[in-house]
C-alpha cells in the first residue's frame, strides 16, 4: 500500500545517511583510542535491515556498535566486552566524539581510569575536561592526574561509629586538595616530592586550558 511504500522510502534514505555517518564514526573513534591505550581495539557499527514485523518509527535499521579488544579476538557487541576499564574508556570516546548537545545532561564516569596510570590517565583526565565543557561530568577516580583536571574535588571517605559505617563526602579546596592529589600520588606517607608533583599537575590543570 501506499503507506508502507512511503515508510520503505523514507526509511531507506535514513539508512544511507546512518551507513554514511558509521563510516565516519568508525574513523573518528579509531583516532581517540590510541591515546586512551586502546590501541589493539578496533570499533565497528553493524547495521541489519530489520524484518517487517520489527519496522518501527526508528526506521528499518537495527544498530549495533561491536569492539574487538585484541588482534584475533572476534567482535562483540560493545555491552558484552570483558573489561569494565576498556568498557569505560570506549564509551568516554564515543562522548568526546558525538557531544550530544543537551546542556542539561550529566554524565558519571566510574572509575574510568581502572588499570591506566602515568600519560593514559592524562589523556583520559583531558577528554573528560573537554565534555566538562558541555555536560555536569561526575567522575570517580582513583587517578591524581584526572582528579587534578576537576573544576571540584570531593573526597569520599568510609568511617566506622560504634559498629556502624558511615560515608562521609566532603569538598576540598586549595591547600587540602594539593594535599589530596599528593596522597594519590604517594600513598599514606606524603613526600615533599609528592607534594611539588601534585602542585605541578595543579598548576598545569590551571593554566593549560
Amino acid at each position: 500500500n501506499i503507506s508502507e511504500k512511503n515508510y520503505k522510502t523514507i526509511s531507506s534514505e535514513l539508512s544511507t545517511i546512518r551507513k554514511k555517518a558509521a563510516k565516519q564514526l568508525e574513523i573518528e573513534i579509531a583516532n581517540e583510542f590510541s591515546p586512551l591505550k586502546l590501541e589493539n581495539t578496533v570499533f565497528k557499527v553493524t547495521i541489519k535491515e530489520k524484518i517487517k514485523s520489527e519496522w518501527s518509527s526508528d526506521g528499518l535499521d537495527h544498530v549495533v556498535f561491536e569492539v574487538s579488544t585484541n588482534k584475533g579476538v572476534p567482535f562483540l557487541p560493545l555491552a558484552q566486552i570483558a573489561s569494565g576499564g576498556e568498557m569505560s574508556r570506549i564509551m568516554l570516546a564515543l562522548q568526546v566524539i558525538l557531544k550530544r548537545r543537551n546542556i542539561n545532561k550529566a554524565i558519571i564516569f566510574d572509575e574510568v581510569d581502572s588499570g591506566i596510570g602515568g600519560s593514559t590517565a592524562d589523556a583520559v583526565g583531558e577528554r573528560l575536561y573537554k565534555l566538562s565543557k558541555e555536560f555536569q561530568v561526575i567522575a570517580i577516580t582513583h587517578s591524581p592526574q584526572v582528579a587534578a583536571k576537576g573544576s571540584y574535588h570531593l573526597k569520599i571517605q568510609k568511617q566506622s561509629v560504634n559498629n556502624f559505617t558511615f560515608t562521609n563526602i566532603k569538598e576540598i579546596s586549595n591547600k587540602e586538595r594539593q594535599e589530596e592529589i599528593a596522597r594519590m600520588l604517594s600513598g599514606k606517607s606524603i613526600t615533599l616530592e609528592a607534594r611539588a608533583a601534585a602542585a605541578n599537575l595543579l598548576d598545569v590543570n590551571t593554566n593549560e586550558y
